[in-house]
């Protein structure tokens, strides 16, 4: 009878272990879960043949989770066996193999080696309570070779030993690539001896900017001198190599360059004098592409090829305004000597330079996806960031590229709602946005999709004061970013992988690190109900935990519980907050609705918002919501270069006489205020009728918060056109280059 039981037992849990997926992140390839344990408790003794500097990290990890010695004695033993030479792209591979008494991991590499240590780890930390793990094997290689993350050192510094942290990130979630984001206008962080005023003059500002962009306010305090030395950085090039971990480094041109021609102001178009930058934004001094602006530059990338061995440099290429250029006698010059079209061929012109340089020394160039303007250089990769279109047209002409469109992949924008978070860029990315991107875009056949290396994420610092911010923004994003680069996410699934999300903030609570809990708050989505709008609630707990209140007073475990999407029968606040074992455990949302006769009805847009600024699509500009000209997170739709022309359905002939909606003006963010606005008509939505229009002047005057008397009107459908401002005029910031436009909500009276 004991046996029958004990079979049974042994046959059930395997079916148990079977049916719900471990708490890996990223999840391996393959798993098949077998009958027996491995037993935590005991001693694991390690083979003598184990990769040293790996398995001395494995130590290290382990702590005193679980016993390691260097011997024999005992049967639960760690072996290594290494497979004959891997085919291209096999490098990564391992396999692990738990039985009762022994751990196999088997590999190509010591990389795949150090891979399947990670997965190691996290099957004794997730185990470590019940001091067993069931038996199984792993089978398990990333879909893409590149799998990285960026941090930007310039807008704010952050010390060798933090970096270090942030490297010891990537590897516990198996990315293998650290951009290392190290010029920009706001300072030069990388120490070059053959120019020693890039650090002693570049790597400080007067004064930095802090809140929001449009405050325009400062601290008053110097900042800086902040750079790394050259030893500093062998330090942590050597570090991040312990742990498999390629770094990139960025050297920005030919714009953002403004930190180092405060140091060498002959390297400008213009005379100067120039600082570093104060402010966030785009600049229009760049370098000047002339011999001697050239020979620093090779003679900076010499020292940088010298302290970095990875295959790709950056060299930056993004957001170069051309203003200097177009008033630049050498620079219209060097047009005609080269019979090139414009500043944008004279672009193309400059990266190539550098990228002929940059081969000569056996390496590539990899750059924003701004250096496609003006023809890409032969040889280049492509960082798709400003959509996905980079990286197809990139793909297209067999050029490599690593996608990371900022919709998907800008760690810096708001990961959950803007009002119950610190300040931020912008923009809404949200874990599951991250987790639900495919980074082979659909246009690409297979062939084409080779090119794709992988993915990437960014984290821009503009608004990140110190290293806790930093873990704030990165995680659990991270974690999401890593299975899409492994190539085991599965969006229809996400609940399941926000389970072992917040299974992993166990292992992140014992390191100490500023996780954001924004999955725990509460999440409000606006949908269509009964010819209006509810106010949809949720949370990555149990919903019935969910408090409300429809008066604007902070909930209470006594106040309304939540049921299903809330009725929005008129102008309001809604406050929300979740509660467990009757206690508050997330922060109180708030949410104001704003009721007109627009509000909940059928919206279309002739072209569609930038998928950065698209949260919601069209029906954001009728969900009632008046958007916060701080926080261009979830409540406004931002459409660069393009109008804004939206047709109401109000589903009968309806009675009204007023229209309001509001634009944005942040130039140093290349946003403007509308042109001009058409206010049409219509019965058949066929012909529109003009019923009102208004020019840039009175659109200005009103600073963008625009309110019309249209007169007495009767119609079924209005269209709202909204102008773009086109091209950004010179003097400003990003000249040359198309304006944003932002809108938030369209109310009819």
């Amino acid at each position: 009878m004991t046996r029958i039981f004990l079979a049974f037992f042994i046959m059930t849990s395997s079916l148990v272990f079977s049916q719900n997926k471990l708490n890996l992140i990223p999840y391996p390839q393959n798993v098949e879960i077998k009958e027996g344990s491995f037993i935590l408790s005991e001693v694991l003794n390690m083979s003598n043949d184990l990769p040293k500097k790996e398995t001395d990290y494995f130590r290290k990890r382990m702590g005193s989770m679980i016993t390691l010695k260097d011997s024999k004695k005992s049967d639960a033993q760690l072996v290594y066996s290494q497979w004959p030479k891997a085919s291209a792209g096999k490098e990564e591979s391992y396999s692990i193999e738990i039985l009762p008494k022994r751990i196999l991991i088997q590999s190509y590499t010591q990389q795949g080696y150090f891979l399947a240590i990670q997965t190691l780890i996290q099957l004794f930390e997730n185990y470590q309570t019940e001091k067993k793990i069931p038996a199984m094997k792993i089978e398990d290689q990333p879909k893409f070779a590149w799998r990285g993350m960026h941090l930007d050192v310039c807008r704010h510094f952050f010390t060798v030993d933090e970096v270090k942290q942030y490297i010891d990130y990537l590897a516990m979630y198996k990315m293998n690539t650290f951009h290392w984001h190290l010029t920009d206008d706001q300072g030069w962080r990388i120490e070059i001896k053959k120019y020693p005023k890039l650090t002693q003059i570049g790597s400080k500002r007067k004064e930095s900017m802090i809140g929001a962009y449009v405050d325009n306010t400062f601290d008053g305090k110097p900042y800086g001198p902040y750079f790394y030395t050259q030893e500093q950085i062998k330090d942590v090039v050597k570090y991040a190599q312990e742990r498999h971990i390629t770094i990139v480094p960025e050297i920005e041109m030919p714009g953002h360059a403004l930190a180092a021609l405060s140091a060498y102001p002959e390297l400008a178009c213009t005379k100067g004098p120039f600082e570093a930058a104060t402010k966030w934004g785009v600049f229009d001094d760049v370098f000047c592409p002339k011999d001697e602006t050239f020979k620093f530059l090779e003679n900076v990338l010499d020292e940088v090829i010298q302290l970095f061995p990875s295959q790709y440099i950056h060299i930056g290429g993004d957001e170069c305004p051309k203003t200097r250029w177009k008033e630049c006698a050498h620079c219209q010059e060097l047009i005609k000597k080269n019979n090139l079209k414009d500043e944008h061929g004279l672009q193309s012109y400059f990266i190539q330079r550098i990228e002929k340089y940059v081969n000569s020394k056996g390496r590539k160039i990899i750059g924003w996806d701004e250096i496609l303007e003006g023809g890409l250089a032969p040889n280049a990769a492509v960082m798709s960031w400003t959509g996905v279109n980079g990286g197809i047209e990139a793909a297209k002409s067999k050029h490599f590229a690593v996608m990371t469109p900022g919709a998907y992949c800008y760690f810096d924008h708001y990961q959950g709602d803007p009002q119950t978070e610190p300040n931020a860029f912008g923009g809404f990315t949200p874990l599951e946005k991250v987790y639900s991107y495919n980074p082979i875009p659909d246009e690409l056949n297979a062939e084409q999709a080779k090119y794709i290396l992988g993915v990437q994420a960014n984290l821009w610092t503009e608004y990140i004061l110190d290293f806790k911010q930093v873990q704030y923004m990165i995680f659990p994003r991270l974690m999401a970013l890593s299975e899409v680069g492994w190539g085991t996410s599965d969006p229809k699934n996400y609940k399941e992988f926000e389970s072992r999300v917040i299974h992993q903030f166990k292992v992140l609570d014992k390191m100490n690190v500023n996780y954001a809990k924004s999955i725990y708050n509460i999440s409000g989505k606006v949908i269509s109900a009964n010819k209006g709008i509810a106010y949809e609630l949720s949370t990555s707990q149990n919903s019935n935990g969910i408090r409300y209140t429809l008066d604007g007073t902070t909930p209470t475990i006594h106040s309304k519980t939540y049921q299903g999407p809330v009725s929005i029968p008129g102008s309001l606040t809604i406050k929300s907050a979740y509660f467990e074992d009757g206690k508050l455990k997330s922060a109180v949302s708030s949410q104001q609705f704003i009721i007109s006769k627009a509000t909940g009805k059928n919206i279309t847009l002739e072209q569609l918002p930038s998928e950065n600024y698209s949260f919601g699509g069209a029906f954001t500009l009728v969900d009632g919501i008046i958007g916060n000209p701080k926080q261009l997170g979830k409540t406004w739709l931002g459409f660069m270069g393009k109008d804004v022309a939206a047709t109401i359905d109000f589903g009968q002939k309806t009675d009204f006489s007023e229209v309001y909606f509001n634009t944005l003006q942040n130039k140093g963010s290349w946003i403007h205020l509308a042109k001009s606005a058409q206010i049409f008509v219509s019965d058949d939505n066929k012909n529109f009728k003009l019923i009102k229009e208004i020019g840039k002047a009175k659109i200005e005057n009103a600073n963008g918060k625009i309110k019309l008397n249209v007169g007495q009107q009767s119609s079924r459908y209005m269209k709202l056109r909204i102008e773009n401002a086109g091209i950004i005029p010179a003097g400003n910031p990003g000249a040359d280059s198309k304006a944003w436009l932002f809108v938030d909500e369209i109310g009819v009276n």
